[in-house]
């Protein structure tokens, strides 16, 4: 009893407050929320709720109060703008009946600003640098309406702006500080995020099987499914750094005994683009690419990785079956006895982008995105994705959803989670697919 009274005595909770009418009708995705939410986390401190609210001040008003009594650290963010409907600072100052004074560092920092930018000052923008006389300001170098910390009676509550990278920038130069300061004695929670491609989560969670000697003393373990793949997210919480992770070891291993082959990434921002394109660097190895029903999102996947061209020689969006003829010298005979969408015609495809562009990888996609244009024979979702490999030719089908986007996301996983295996020796694929050779 005594233990389990003092965890909770430990134990800190908070509240994360997102502000604007943008977020309630769907304009606007609410990013900031996840992202205070992970970093608290960290922290060792428990997001018990988190509200989405409208600019409407009796509402933020009553939000923000009772937050302030029910949680130790609340994180409010929007509606400090210089716009008519930011009235987050007005109702704050109300909250701890206190006066707007100029904050002259702030002041000079917006002037510069619009100096530098060659804007002219407006009164609603020289009222960007008012603030609460109770609050300590949190400074702001990326914008300019500052940030703001308040202390009621042991509680914590700062106030963001909306825009997320200065959130984030004030969380990571403010607001996380002072916790750290206040609350020394907090746990520090570390996590892996093993990310894993080609492998539905529910046999995922089959194949590592029970973890329940595993999830105790602060471990935990979840299933964090998309349509690129399911993440593992293994966390663990210590006095320390060093404890937190030391609890993670005999779990971790585990995992990856189980699913090795799976995992393609520890960390959670890693993309499986990244990968590939280390592996195909390490080997010196190029690629090219024939993309039909992916209509360039297999090379814009792999462009988005800085120093991509070192490997990747072009690609072809070859859309219209013509295109497929006059671009990539697809037979037109072979394309009307099996169809687009075909073994032969995949397999054709990356052949013939590797040689036209001389590479040594060719790579093809040709489906049927959907929601339209299926048969009894080849229902929406089905895709052929071909690979031209080190003289070797062969072709992956698989049928996915009625999805378009989805499909045109996991046919792009799949495409490089194929070749991630191939360049690391691994004798799977992806889904248990099975290669059809020329």
């Amino acid at each position: 009893m005594y233990s389990k009274t003092l965890f909770s005595m430990c134990m800190k909770k908070a509240h994360i407050i997102s502000i604007g009418n943008e977020l309630l009708i769907g304009d606007t995705i609410n990013t900031n929320a996840a992202h205070i939410g992970q970093r608290l986390t960290h922290l060792g401190i428990t997001t018990e709720q988190i509200f989405t609210i409208p600019d409407d001040f009796s509402i933020i008003k009553k939000r923000i109060s009772r937050s302030l009594e029910q949680a130790d650290v609340t994180i409010v963010t929007g509606g400090l703008g210089p716009t008519h409907d930011d009235i987050t600072k007005k109702v704050v100052a109300e909250i701890f009946d206190s006066k707007m004074v100029s904050n002259e560092l702030v002041l000079n920092h917006i002037k510069k600003i619009f100096s530098d930018r060659g804007y002219t000052l407006s009164p609603s923008n020289i009222e960007q640098a008012q603030v609460p006389e109770v609050c300590t300001v949190l400074f702001n170098k990326q914008g300019t309406a500052p940030g703001m910390w308040f202390e009621k009676l042991g509680h914590y509550l700062a106030v963001l702006p909306g825009v997320p990278y200065e959130m984030k920038h004030l969380m990571e130069t403010g607001v996380e500080p002072k916790l750290l300061s206040i609350y020394k004695g907090l746990n520090i929670r570390v996590t892996d995020y093993l990310k894993t491609a080609g492998i539905p989560e529910s046999t995922l969670s089959d194949l590592i099987g029970n973890l329940d000697e595993y999830t105790n003393n602060g471990v935990g373990v979840a299933y964090l499914p998309n349509p690129g793949g399911v993440t593992m997210r293994l966390s663990a919480e210590g006095a320390t750094k060093e404890m937190a992770e030391q609890k993670l070891v005999k779990l971790r291993k585990m995992v990856f005994d189980k699913s090795g082959d799976f995992i393609f990434a520890r960390q959670k921002d890693k993309t499986l683009a990244e990968v590939v394109g280390s592996l195909l660097t390490e080997k010196n190895l190029t690629i090219a690419t024939a993309e039909s029903c992916t209509g360039g999102m297999l090379s814009n996947e792999i462009t988005d990785v800085p120093g991509s061209s070192g490997y990747l020689l072009g690609g072809i969006v070859a859309y219209a079956n013509s295109a497929k003829s006059q671009l990539l010298g697809i037979d037109e005979k072979l394309i009307e006895e099996f169809g687009a969408v075909s073994k032969p015609v995949a397999l054709a495809m990356a052949k013939n982008a590797a040689k036209k562009f001389g590479a040594d990888i060719g790579v093809s996609t040709t489906g049927i995105a959907g929601p339209g244009g299926g048969s009894d024979d080849k229902p929406v979702g089905t895709v052929w994705i071909g690979f031209f490999i080190n003289g070797e030719n062969f072709a992956l089908k698989t049928v996915f959803t009625n999805n378009r986007l989805v499909n045109k996301q996991r046919t792009v996983m799949v495409a490089l989670e194929t070749l991630r295996r191939y360049l690391l020796g691994i004798k799977t694929y992806p889904y248990e697919l099975k290669p059809h050779y020329s």
